[in-house]
């Protein structure tokens, strides 16, 4: 069965049953799980009227803190359920393509994450980044709401 299961998180509400749906059934199949949270790009994040005022270190250092805080409740979480657990920051990155690339480069066999469900015109303006990654990923993609 599974080994290797990559969680994603970006820390809300949907995320985190992801992130205790993924431990639940790392436990369940004996396997490990690599955590992972990705911050976009600055470009990507910040429109370019509030970058001037808002400069590049300190978006970094804030994404640097929300991913620490993000990662440390994941992998404590995996932890109190006595699963390996490794967490990985993917900075500078869009989500979709951070999550696929860390899961080829950690060998995953499943990506885990949560999904809003956005149809129509939020789904447009918003995104899906769970949608990119099924769409994109060579490996399998449990996605939990």
């Amino acid at each position: 069965m599974y080994k290797n299961l990559l969680i994603a998180t970006d820390g809300s509400e949907i995320a985190s049953k992801a992130v205790s749906q993924g431990i639940d059934l790392a436990k369940t199949v004996g396997a490990k799980v690599t955590i992972v949270t990705v911050s976009e790009s600055f470009a990507g994040a910040v429109p370019v009227e509030i970058a001037i005022a808002y400069p590049f270190d300190v978006y970094e250092k804030a994404c640097e803190e929300n991913a620490a805080k993000v990662l440390s409740q994941a992998s404590a979480a995996a932890q109190a359920q006595g699963v390996s657990c490794e967490v990985v920051h993917v900075m500078q990155q869009a989500p979709a393509e951070g999550i696929i690339e860390t899961a080829a480069n950690r060998h995953c066999d499943l990506i885990i994450m949560g999904s809003h469900g956005y149809k129509g015109l939020k789904r447009f303006f918003l995104g899906s980044q769970a949608h990119r990654v099924v769409t994109g990923s060579p490996i399998s993609v449990l996605i939990c709401r």
